[in-house]
């Protein structure tokens, strides 16, 4: 009796982690270069029931079928399709056309760096030339940091190649990946990749005085929310039948009339 009400509350697990990530992708609606989530859902392993006592099947137990315990959380993945491009006009707003992403040199609040990836492309210049994130980390080029004259014009081509008085000065480093599964998120836009994973030239194009924006419609998340709700509800609605009926059986049915 008790196995729907386990099987129900599984589900309610599940559409809460589905919530979450919905919930998460819109925070990032207006984040420039963010990716959507998805979360996955995948059915628990069918055990075979069994009735353990009863003589008349002498040396084993009598099967009665197999029982399925609900779902279970998969794994959530990452949507790494182009977003829309939006113009700024400000020559350091890079936004890339195709694959890849920019990479940076992340400082932590310890003091450690390492090599972090995004495809949010709004740089700026800092008070020492050097191109730089909103958040104040490096972006580097195919030899380092790129340290820019801010006196000067500054041109940036399709390729990612920097110019200042028609003089080639950097050169964006644009890194792409053979397999994105082997990305992770990093902190509120950024990817590191982990262990197995290889890098390959990227097919892009980069586009000044463009930012790409996040690759998520709100509309379809809002109808996604709606669709969870109304999930959950229904699993919610179970558990608490199951509920109704456990309290007649004890109270009611178990009733022993004086």
């Amino acid at each position: 009796m008790l196995k729907g009400l386990y099987t129900a509350y599984t589900g309610m697990i599940n559409e809460q982690n589905r919530m979450d990530v919905l919930t998460n992708n819109l925070a990032n609606a207006s984040t420039v270069g963010f990716k959507k989530e998805g979360a996955t859902s995948q059915a628990f392993d069918e055990v075979l029931a069994l009735k353990i006592k009863d003589t008349t099947y002498a040396g084993y137990a009598k099967p009665l079928g197999n029982i399925s315990m609900g779902v279970k959380i998969g794994e959530n993945y990452t949507d790494y399709s182009q977003g829309s491009i939006r113009e700024t006009g400000n020559t350091y707003d890079i936004a890339l056309s195709g694959t890849g992403f920019f990479t940076v040199e992340f400082t932590n609040k310890a003091g450690q760096t390492s090599t972090k990836y995004t495809r949010d492309g709004g740089f700026t210049l800092n008070k020492d030339g050097y191109l730089v994130t909103k958040d104040g980390d490096y972006v580097l080029g195919k030899n380092g940091r790129i340290k820019l004259d801010p006196l000067k014009t500054s041109a940036i081509d399709k390729m990612g190649n920097i110019y200042q008085n028609d003089t080639l000065v950097a050169t964006l480093n644009i890194t792409d990946f053979e397999d994105y599964n082997y990305l992770e998120h990093y902190g509120e836009n950024y990817y590191q990749p982990v262990e197995g994973a290889k890098t390959k030239a990227g097919e892009y194009q980069t586009l000044s005085g463009y930012l790409e924006m996040s690759n998520m419609s709100v509309v379809q998340e809002m109808v996604n929310m709606i669709s969870v709700s109304r999930a959950y509800e229904t699993n919610q609605k179970i558990v608490q039948t199951y509920d109704s009926s456990l309290e007649i059986a004890v109270k009611q049915l178990g009733k022993v009339n004086g």
